[in-house]
């Protein structure tokens, strides 16, 4: 399948195999990948989770809805929701514009940080979307 447009893939990031990313440092938000937001289309609505929900590593926290379908949303590290972005209630569209800054989706607490280590880096998700398309 040929990309549509020039995808980046920040290396200050981790990428879980569902298309989230999340920063390598506090705060530790998470989003969805320039991948995902190109696949999935325009943005029409954001399903957050509350504030303070556990989230388990993997465990769907929310949905994206475009104009093509309805995405769940998953945790790349087990932790508790510390914020959401507001913005996207408003704005739904973030995540197309900006998918690595304003369309950010929630900041976790991570239960425990060295998880990850266990997420891939810019380099591995590009290998595995290579490997992943038919």
């Amino acid at each position: 399948m040929a990309e549509s447009k020039d995808l980046r893939f920040p290396d200050t990031l981790k990428y879980h195999a569902e298309h989230e990313w999340i920063s390598a440092s506090a705060p530790y938000l998470v989003g969805i990948s320039d991948f995902a937001q190109d696949q999935l289309g325009d943005l029409t609505y954001v399903e957050l989770p509350e504030t303070g929900r556990v989230l388990a590593r993997g465990e769907e926290f929310g949905t994206l809805e475009s104009t093509k379908s309805v995405s769940p949303l998953f945790s790349p590290v087990a932790g508790v929701v510390a914020a959401v972005n507001e913005e996207l209630a408003d704005d739904p569209g973030l995540p197309n514009a900006d998918p690595y800054g304003r369309g950010w989706i929630i900041e976790i607490r991570p239960e425990n940080p060295a998880e990850l280590d266990e997420l891939m880096d810019a380099g591995a998700y590009k290998k595995f979307l290579e490997t992943a398309r038919h």
